[in-house]
């Protein structure tokens, strides 16, 4: 997709069994650009018709070729895959910028050619995860042979947040493709471009008709809830609100069908008065701002130990203000809007809130002035906050927005029981030289993953997943393999 087309208003529809298809009620959705507010497409809104294709056309694959193939002819497609992408890499920034309206600098250099990879790393992965085997003793002195195999766990349900589309929609799709399933993809009604896109990818390197589709649409009485209640999906993953999370977990009951969830979170990070301070801003500054604040990982509140916490506050302060929102092909633009008006109005209300509990408003709080067509585009101001009690909502709930409240402490215990004062546990960062400090703490917090002098280093093979009300499950490495695959035992009479 060149510049000039992308500003031509798209037709979005959801691919079935290798074809693009229109919605059999023929109802649309708009999609508009939060940069300008300007009408990007329309969305075909699927219903209980296109999901029951889909689900039909995925386990037709299965039954086909898809699963005569073995696993390094399977795996050989993946990185056509990922090739196929970065060959109309430019398609795809120009897509993900569309929807999201984050700045061209980001989808360049993070999230599409992580997208990409994504594929390739789990090829790489299922080719090289052993299984199990036992020689069992017997009574007649023959013995007995046990071993593991792995086998798809058939048709996954793909339901993807607006935040990093392709980045977190590969991060499911690939793995599940490399463990030989079929996928069904309900992409955010904000963001069908990357999926859509992905759909043409699938075509031009051969993945057979039914492995990937995509259904556009809602949540209730949409899309997302066909999706999750048709018996014929085996299996659903999720990122999203804890509240949704609930809603699908329900939806998997019927069936007993495996779910995994990455959900909210109300992240703490740590700084300690000892801390490399350059690179507790720096690590900070991309924790509270990246993605205009919209990165499930992401700090909303930071714990600075008193002696630098003033150092610390002006600062941070400082460096939010040299924040540049602007259009998303600037290279000097290092902020993007929120996703929607909607949304807007979502971190507004927070924003009103901070005022009305008594909050110190160290920067922002509101609109920046935009100028020309930006005017209409759904921006906020990077916002700094001080002197709430941990009771107060921008401190308990989550916000989703750039925004984070910076409290004092005195000592590790109080950090530690601090960060831990949540329903949430997804990630937590920890800012410190003291070696000893940082593996003691680390132990202690109560999340999926904890950064150490570091912020959003993410090794694949590694476990990833929230705690408490963050999620269930873990995927990444062989984790993943966990998810998308059974485990079968065949035990044979020697």
């Amino acid at each position: 997709m060149s510049s000039e087309r992308s500003t031509a208003v798209r037709d979005f529809r959801h691919f079935i069994g290798g074809e693009f298809i229109a919605s059999e009620s023929g109802k649309t959705f708009e999609k508009r650009r939060p940069t300008d507010n300007a009408l990007v497409g329309h969305i075909h809104e699927g219903g209980q018709a296109e999901v029951d294709a889909a689900v039909r056309a995925a386990r037709d694959a299965m039954q086909g070729p898809w699963s005569r193939m073995t696993v390094e002819q399977r795996t050989a497609l993946l990185y056509k895959v990922a090739d196929e992408i970065t060959r109309r890499f430019d398609d795809f920034v120009a897509a993900e910028m569309a929807d999201t309206g984050q700045p061209r600098s980001m989808m360049e250099h993070a999230f599409i050619p992580r997208g990409a990879a994504n594929f390739k790393i789990f090829a790489d992965v299922v080719k090289n995860v052993a299984t199990e085997s036992f020689q069992t003793p017997t009574p007649d002195g023959a013995g007995a042979l046990n071993y593991a195999i792995r086998v798809p766990k058939g048709v996954i349900g793909v339901i993807c947040p607006w935040n990093a589309p392709l980045l977190l929609m590969t991060w499911k799709v690939a793995p599940a493709l490399a463990c030989g399933n079929a996928v069904i993809v309900k992409p955010s009604e904000e963001t069908p471009g990357t999926a859509t896109l992905l759909g043409e990818v699938m075509n031009a390197v051969g993945i057979p008709k039914g492995v990937y589709n995509v259904v556009h649409g809602l949540g209730p009485n949409s899309a997302g809830e066909f999706l999750t209640r048709h018996s014929g999906v085996s299996a659903i993953t999720f990122t999203g609100e804890t509240r949704t999370g609930a809603a699908i977990m329900k939806a998997g009951a019927d069936g007993i069908r495996d779910v995994s969830f990455e959900l909210g979170g109300k992240n703490a990070g740590l700084v300690f008065a000892d801390c490399d301070f350059d690179a507790a801003i720096e690590g900070s500054m991309r924790s509270v701002f990246l993605n205009c604040g919209q990165v499930c990982l992401g700090t909303e509140r930071l714990y600075v130990e008193r002696p630098i916490f003033d150092r610390f506050v002006a600062t941070l302060k400082e460096r939010a203000e040299a924040l540049k929102p602007g259009h998303p092909e600037d290279r000097a633009t290092t902020l993007g809007p929120l996703i929607s008006q909607e949304h807007r109005q979502k971190v507004l209300s927070y924003y009103e809130k901070a005022r009305a509990e008594g909050a110190t408003v160290v920067t922002g709080g509101g609109i920046p002035e935009m100028s020309g067509d930006l005017g209409q585009g759904s921006w906020v101001q990077p916002t700094i906050w001080t002197g709430l009690p941990e009771t107060a909502s921008v401190v308990r709930e989550e916000i989703f927005g750039p925004c984070c409240h910076i409290t004092p402490f005195d000592s590790e215990d109080e950090a530690v029981r601090l960060a831990n004062d949540t329903q949430y546990g997804l990630s937590t960062a920890i800012w410190t030289r003291d070696l000893s400090r940082a593996h003691r703490v680390a132990a202690r917090i109560d999340v999926g993953i904890t950064w150490v002098n570091s912020w959003f280093l993410r090794d694949l093979r590694t476990p990833f997943g929230g705690s408490k009300q963050s999620g269930i499950g873990r995927e990444g490495g062989v984790h993943s393999l966990e998810f998308y695959t059974e485990l079968r035992n065949i035990c044979v009479k020697l």
